[in-house]
Parts: C-alpha cells; sequence; structure tokens
C-alpha cells in the first residue's frame, strides 16, 4: 500500500473544508496509507518587508523539513510547478511508485508559498493552476486530484 503525508503549513479552520478533507481522507484510506501533518504558519505583520517573509519562509521550510520521512520524494505545490491533467497526475504517482522511495510526501505551503530551498530540493513541483487558490482550498483539491489519480490507475469510472 502506497504511504502518502500532506504536510500543511496553517491549519483549517472553515467547517466546510475540514469536512471535504474528511470525505477525501476516506475514500483514499481504500487506496493509500494517508497522513496529514498541519504546521503552524510564521506570524507576520500587517504589511511585512520582503526581508520578513524571507525569514518566516526560512523558519517554516526547517519545521517542514524537520517532518519528512527519510528518503521520502517530495512534491512542492508552487506557482513554477508544472501543471498536470488528472492522467499525468496518476502517471507521476505511478512512477513514484516504481521507484525506490517509500513515502511520497506533497508540500503546501502558506499564505506566502514555500521557501525557493525546499522547491529547489523537490523531487517535484506541482501548480494547480495559474490562479491563486486559499492555501486550504489547495489541500481539498490536492487530496481530491490524488483519490481520482488512484481511481484512474485502478482503472475505475470515476474519472471520466
Amino acid at each position: 500500500m502506497y504511504n502518502v503525508t500532506l504536510v500543511c503549513v496553517g491549519k483549517l479552520k472553515e467547517k466546510f473544508y475540514s469536512e471535504a478533507c474528511e470525505e477525501y481522507c476516506k475514500r483514499l484510506s481504500r487506496s493509500c496509507k494517508l497522513h496529514i501533518v498541519e504546521l503552524k504558519e510564521e506570524r507576520l505583520p500587517d504589511s511585512p518587508s520582503q526581508a520578513q517573509i524571507d525569514a518566516a519562509l526560512a523558519r517554516e521550510a526547517d519545521a517542514i523539513r524537520a517532518k519528512l520521512p527519510p528518503g521520502a520524494s517530495v512534491v512542492a505545490l508552487c506557482i513554477e510547478g508544472r501543471m498536470r491533467s488528472s492522467e499525468e497526475m496518476a502517471r507521476l504517482i505511478a512512477a513514484w511508485s516504481n521507484s525506490s522511495a517509500k513515502h511520497l510526501v506533497f508540500v503546501i505551503g502558506g499564505s506566502f508559498g514555500l521557501h525557493p530551498s525546499l522547491k529547489a530540493e523537490a523531487w517535484a513541483q506541482l501548480s494547480m493552476s495559474p490562479m491563486t487558490f486559499p492555501h486550504h482550498l489547495a489541500r481539498v483539491m490536492l487530496l481530491e486530484q490524488l483519490y481520482r489519480s488512484f481511481q484512474i490507475l485502478e482503472g475505475s469510472k470515476y474519472h471520466k
């Protein structure tokens, strides 16, 4: 069974996001061992300087690295990442499953994204869209796409 972890900066607060995540976690339990790790987003002033943002992203990157299983393949969700179709996402998971890595980790940053060093270290970079979404919604979207990917790999009719 696949070992998949989502490391997310920021905690879900809205009930509707939590309920959607719970539903996809339940569905995914048939295809993988899913772990969700929530990390505290660094507090910044209302109008932070770039130096303050960079320092906060560096601290968040350290916290993320501390939660990564040894030898994990990391996929960073970021604007610079490659947009993939659902079929391409399924192929990405299939490619990972044929590698020696035992853990697949998706990292979702906070409202200011991810530190550049973390993106550079990632096995893959993934962009959901050129549009901007709340990072809480990105978690729901990622869980749905993971579920869809596993359904594609299993030959299910979920993906039409």
